[in-house]
């Protein structure tokens, strides 16, 4: 059996086994590819800027110092980068971990009454129960019984914004949407180009392109901090604040969040590891925590940009080049935030689009083919509403209402999971 057989196959242990033999530099070397390098890049992009612009509003509300925030920008991408790294090599497969963005959202919201040392210390704890709860393996028993069809439209609920903010850029930004957008076109529907240049990346370089004839990249004078330091805070373990955010923060984490990621992966072929990954999840939030960064998460959109285009067997390079290249920017955290916040808006918004288009067609796809078909659309439909009830987001609640309703009107697909 091949490493790649060993690592798309299903596993029944509880903790998931690592694929054998040991990836040699050489192999790597021989995977690594323009294509996946670029998707790689790509992936990065879209975490340091529109996430990280999640941070720093949470962080404004909050009233967090610049090295605080400099300090949570290095953990989320310093440490989950090495994680990234990590398991990638590990599992032989592309497993992407960065942070719950819902979950940041729902810490900004914290912080207009909780001390930030009162959420670092709700980090600490969350942290604790996403590691006991994959430990338990009841992670994994529940992924694997939810119907991939009514989580494939909770995929799509989430991705649609990626859609629609594409036709938006179009409208609002023409000079930098529409360079774009035929450049990807071109490469995408002329097959020797596109050997030579991934679509993608053709889209970036005119992007950045139409950016400097624009006049538009004008990055904010900074403090000079070109490296990040990290800051530890002492927790403060309050009950006010262990009740309001630990068990939505392990939702984001473990429902939303992983739920994507594995959904993703498992639609581009590959076998994630779900409880070890929650385990690591878990784990790897507890150092984060001690930098004030919020819990780590195997991402859904990042996994699915890493897993755009390419040969299964080689996509996992795509996760070790963005891995890598977030080490980088975490270290030079201060540095690159200034210049990502400068890019304008549209850029970002295409770039992110156009990446998406091949996950947002999959996730439809699978979503929304013989069964489980009502369910689905319920839980698209709650997805892409964006929600929120007792501060737990729209795409757990679309999970939530599509099993309900399709467990309600559609027994005999639960009844006959084989459609026979």
């Amino acid at each position: 059996m091949t490493a790649v057989d060993d690592a798309t196959r299903p596993d029944t242990d509880l903790f998931e086994r690592p694929s054998r033999p040991w990836i040699r530099p050489a192999e790597v070397l021989r995977d690594l590819g323009p294509r996946y390098a670029s998707n790689g890049l790509i992936g990065l992009i879209f975490s340091c800027t529109g996430p990280v612009a999640v941070i720093l509003a949470a962080g404004a509300t909050g009233g967090l110092s610049q090295a605080e925030l400099a300090s949570w920008i290095f953990g989320v991408f310093v440490l989950n980068g090495i994680l990234t790294i990590a398991m990638s090599l590990a599992y032989r497969q592309p497993l992407g971990f960065f942070w719950t963005i819902p979950g940041t959202i729902l810490v900004g919201g914290s912080l207009t009454h909780l001390s930030w040392a009162e959420v670092v210390g709700a980090f600490f704890v969350t942290a604790a129960l996403i590691t006991v709860l994959g430990v338990t393996g009841l992670v994994r028993r529940v992924m694997e019984a939810l119907p991939m069809p009514i989580v494939m439209a909770m995929v799509a609920g989430v991705f649609l914004s990626f859609g629609t903010n594409l036709v938006q850029a179009l409208g609002s930004d023409f000079a930098i949407a529409v360079p774009m957008i035929l450049v990807f076109l071109l490469l995408s529907a002329v097959g020797a180009l596109g050997r030579w240049m991934p679509p993608i990346l053709g889209a970036l370089f005119a992007g950045a392109i139409a950016v400097a004839l624009s006049g538009r990249f004008e990055p904010e004078p900074g403090s000079g901090n070109v490296l990040a330091a990290p800051v530890f805070t002492a927790p403060v373990f309050s009950w006010s604040a262990i009740v309001e955010l630990v068990l939505p923060l392990a939702i984001t984490v473990i429902v939303v969040q992983n739920g994507q990621g594995v959904a993703v992966l498992r639609s581009a072929g590959h076998n994630p590891p779900i409880n070890v990954s929650t385990i690591m999840c878990g784990l790897w939030s507890l150092p984060a925590a001690c930098v004030g960064a919020v819990s780590t998460c195997l991402t859904g959109p990042t996994n699915a940009l890493l897993t755009a285009s390419g040969e299964r067997s080689r996509q996992y390079t795509a996760a070790l080049t963005c891995g890598g290249l977030a080490i980088v920017f975490g270290m030079f955290a201060p540095l690159f935030v200034r210049w990502m916040i400068a890019a304008p808006a549209s850029f970002v918004a295409v770039l992110g689009g156009l990446a998406m288009l091949k996950a947002l067609q999959g996730a439809f796809v699978a979503g929304f083919g013989r069964r489980y078909t009502m369910g689905a659309l319920i839980a698209f439909i709650v997805t892409a509403s964006d929600v929120m009830f007792f501060n737990i987001g729209a795409a757990f609640w679309g999970i939530v209402g599509g099993v309900a309703v399709s467990w309600l009107l559609e027994r005999h697909d639960w009844t006959d999971p084989h459609g026979d």
